[in-house]
């Protein structure tokens, strides 16, 4: 096993998951199989039950994994498909090492938080390196150094760069903050000093260290960190702020991070070429776009952009496919109720109606549909948009004044969204829901079709209700055409709206397999009507 971890001191929020995913597309571009791993030191058995302001979005993985939106940046950086097993939690270890006590596996001993817990983290990182035939295993420490949680987690580490060697099988890389404090503009390098020293109290010494600071460091500050923290001076990486995401990768390459990683590790690339291009011309893409197009993100977390992380990296990828800005504007789906949709959704040229869950801003999402369908503007339905735009049409079009969803309203006289048959008797609400990727087929000659290029598709899902079998026939009449269903044919999965330039929602959530070189189609697609949509209102040809 060849093992890096990544941690984190200071404070939170520093890029570690960034800094991880960066140096696994440095490595992949060298021919080098790559996986990552996330540790997260929360006591819940995974992310799913979280509230999104709580932790920003729950990324949902092939396998239906409900895991922390990191592992979405790992999948995008470096082209992966990850499954639970790339989670480990607080909340995982120590259920099975109970579940394991209960079962009299550690008969006659006392259990303890060493060696038992972790033993446990080390098996379960050995079996995802062993599993995934990686070259390399990038392993991020969740939280920072210092945090009462992460300790075990931390201990296992060191044990496992005894056990297999430092240098050649384990490196660390320790992300620190290095503020600007005064006039002058002096970097401070304490906070870094004072964060390696708590490392090193765990028996760990950092092999690089990456310096978040608002512009590049000097060359006298990084000498400085070399020496009060044990470390090489090229080992002290500058990751100033960057203007987009996806450019810290070449901020990294530029500094030798891959370089120094495959002579320090021993690691065997397939080239010593820096295969980068497509990425740069993706990244050139994003920051010097030919065209901007405005679009709408309704939803009720937008008060945390996190919360829909998946959804922007998805416009991001699609508007770089056609050198196009998307600027989103946040729109709290409540502040529909209170303010005509017009004032606040008339200067757009696109509108998104994310996954969700509970009654709130429910009313506010429904306007956000009828605005786009009723004024020809472009509209994107995921998840609970499918079904909002599906209780729209059946109210504005067919009719139906009180159709709803009986998660809203379970006394609805017309239900046209309502629960899955198979979750009529769970209770649990921890990873019960129809999770993970599912067969879709798509119908021929749809804007699916097109989008697709063909007619069986994979993607991932989340959620319990779905359109009520009994009012698909009605919806399809008003010209609701469900042109994407489950394999089976039972559940409707994608909706389009005839006689509308671009207005589309799906049960699942594309975003999820959204990658830089290959985005999201149903994104694509509302990028694409997007920039009809301005260039026809601005009389561009």
């Amino acid at each position: 096993m060849k093992l890096i971890f990544v941690s984190g001191g200071v404070i939170s929020g520093l890029g570690k998951g960034i800094t991880a995913s960066s140096i696994g597309r440095l490595l992949k571009a060298r021919g080098l199989k790559v996986s990552a791993i996330k540790i997260d030191p929360y006591l819940n058995i995974d992310a799913g039950t979280m509230n999104p302001f709580e932790h920003g979005e729950v990324y949902v993985l092939n396998d239906g994994g409900e895991v922390d939106l990191d592992l979405g940046n790992y999948e995008r950086f470096m082209d992966l498909e990850l499954g639970s097993d790339h989670s480990i939690t607080t909340g995982k270890i120590y259920k099975s090492v109970i579940e394991n006590e209960r079962h009299g596996e550690y008969l006659g001993k006392t259990v303890q938080i060493i060696p038992h817990i972790t033993d446990e983290i080390k098996r379960r990182i050995a079996n995802v390196a062993r599993d995934s035939g990686a070259d390399v295993v990038i392993i991020e420490l969740g939280g920072t150094v210092g945090d009462i949680e992460s300790m075990p987690f931390l201990e296992a580490a060191r044990q496992l760069g005894r056990d297999l060697g430092r240098g050649e099988n384990i490196m660390f890389v320790h992300t620190t903050l290095i503020p600007i404090m005064g006039s002058v503009g002096e970097e401070k390098t304490k906070p870094t000093q004072h964060s390696v020293k708590e490392l090193m109290g765990m028996g760990i010494g950092p092999d690089i260290i990456i310096g978040r600071c608002s512009r590049s460091l000097t060359q006298t500050a990084k000498a400085k960190i070399a020496m009060f923290c044990d470390v090489d001076e090229k080992a002290v990486i500058s990751t100033p702020d960057a203007r987009s995401i996806y450019e810290v990768p070449l901020i990294l390459e530029s500094q030798g991070v891959a370089d120094y990683i495959i002579d320090r590790m021993k690691l065997k690339p397939l080239t010593t070429k820096r295969n980068m291009k497509d990425w740069e011309s993706f990244l050139n893409n994003i920051l010097e776009p030919k065209k901007t197009v405005t679009i709408a993100l309704v939803g009720k977390y937008t008060a945390l952009a996190d919360s829909y992380l998946s959804q922007l990296e998805a416009l991001t990828h699609t508007g770089a496919k056609r050198s196009c800005k998307p600027a989103v504007k946040f729109i709290d789906s409540d502040d529909l109720l209170h303010n005509e949709p017009a004032s606040l959704l008339s200067d757009v040229d696109g509108i998104l109606v994310p996954g969700g869950f509970g009654i709130r801003g429910v009313e506010g999402k429904i306007a956000a549909a009828q605005y786009a369908r009723e004024n020809g503007i472009p509209f994107l339905g995921v998840c609970l948009g499918f079904q909002i735009a599906t209780v729209e049409i059946s109210r504005h079009v067919l009719g139906l004044e009180e159709a709803n969803s009986t998660e809203f309203d379970p006394e609805t006289p017309d239900p046209v969204i309502s629960l899955m048959h198979e979750q009529e008797n769970i209770e649990d609400m921890g990873a019960t829901m129809r999770l993970g990727a599912q067969t879709v087929m798509v119908a021929k000659g749809s804007k699916a079709n097109d989008l697709y290029g063909k007619t069986v598709i994979s993607e991932r899902h989340r959620h319990r209700y779905e359109v009520n079998p009994n009012y698909i026939q009605r919806l399809e009449e008003a010209g609701w055409k469900f042109t994407g269903k489950s394999d089976d044919g039972r559940r409707m999965e994608i909706g389009e709206l005839e006689g509308h330039p671009y207005f589309v929602a799906s049960q699942f959530h594309p975003e999820f397999r959204s990658r830089p070189m290959n985005p999201s189609p149903l994104h694509l697609g509302l990028i694409d009507a997007a920039i009809r949509f301005k260039d026809d209102k601005t009389g561009t040809q």
